[in-house]
């Protein structure tokens, strides 16, 4: 079950992330400005699942 957990929990973390850089990317290609919507949206994603993704990884396994 522990397993099952970190596994469904780091493959949420690379979704965010891979969201909010598609977002980012999508939102520079269709003409926005750094303080646009996509932009800024898309950067908090991409730095949050990135954050949760490196906390994920440093925690400390069980030994089961």
């Amino acid at each position: 079950m522990e397993r099952a957990y970190l596994a469904s929990s780091l493959l949420l973390s690379v979704a965010v992330c891979a969201l909010g850089l598609v977002m980012l990317v999508t939102t520079l290609a269709r003409g926005g400005g750094p303080l646009a919507l996509g932009v800024l949206l898309g950067a908090a994603l991409a730095i949050l699942g990135a954050a949760r993704l490196w906390l994920a990884l440093r925690a400390p396994r069980p030994d089961a």
